[in-house]
């Protein structure tokens, strides 16, 4: 059975742009983009994108990998598979965090490292407000719409507060649920198809 085929993106009339997120087509089995949720921080047909995968806890904490920020115990996300080795950060924090970059209304990217560390020191900075990524996902001009164009993923609309309200686990079913019956389908075909 040729499982692309059954899985197609039917009408799916959103361009990508910065804040929307890219939905993983279920059968592709990739260890960083198999089931994945990415949120696109920047866009551009031009010059290429990057963006950030957010449903993919690692068991490494933080506080392990950065000295800056050894007193707080908190998650690491895989981000992707570019610049590995690298801890980004992404904040509601806004102007608290200079040199931040707004990926939309309520959701930044990066900053001041030091002054991160001075907010999650007196509280300000927490972990539900503060996600940390080990590496990211990045596409040179042209690649990602070519990857649209083999039907990889689904683009979709997101808020900050839905998006970091939403569980990770639960985050790419939960998405793809929202995309409307057509797309049931993704949500009831097993992970490892071989298992069934």
């Amino acid at each position: 059975m040729d499982f692309k085929s059954l899985f197609r993106i039917q009408s799916n009339t959103l361009h990508p742009k910065q804040g929307n997120l890219l939905l993983s087509e279920p059968t592709m089995n990739d260890y960083f983009f198999g089931r994945s949720v990415i949120l696109l921080i920047d866009h551009n047909e031009e010059e290429g994108s990057f963006g950030i995968i957010m449903n993919k806890s690692m068991k490494v904490r933080v506080s392990e990998l950065v000295d800056l920020f050894q007193d707080f115990d908190a998650p690491v996300y895989l981000g992707g598979p570019v610049a590995k080795n690298q801890i980004f950060f992404m904040h509601t924090l806004g102007e608290l965090i200079p040199e931040s970059y707004k990926i939309m209304d309520g959701l930044y990217w990066g900053g001041d490292a030091d002054s991160l560390n001075t907010l999650l020191s007196t509280g300000i900075a927490n972990r539900n407000n503060v996600r940390f990524f080990l590496g990211y996902s990045g596409w040179d001009a042209g690649q990602l719409k070519q990857e649209l164009e083999r039907n990889s993923w689904l683009v979709s609309h997101t808020n900050s507060s839905t998006l970091l309200s939403t569980s990770p686990t639960a985050m790419w079913k939960s998405y793809v649920s929202r995309m409307g019956a057509k797309y049931q389908i993704w949500n009831q075909f097993p992970e490892n198809p071989e298992d069934n």
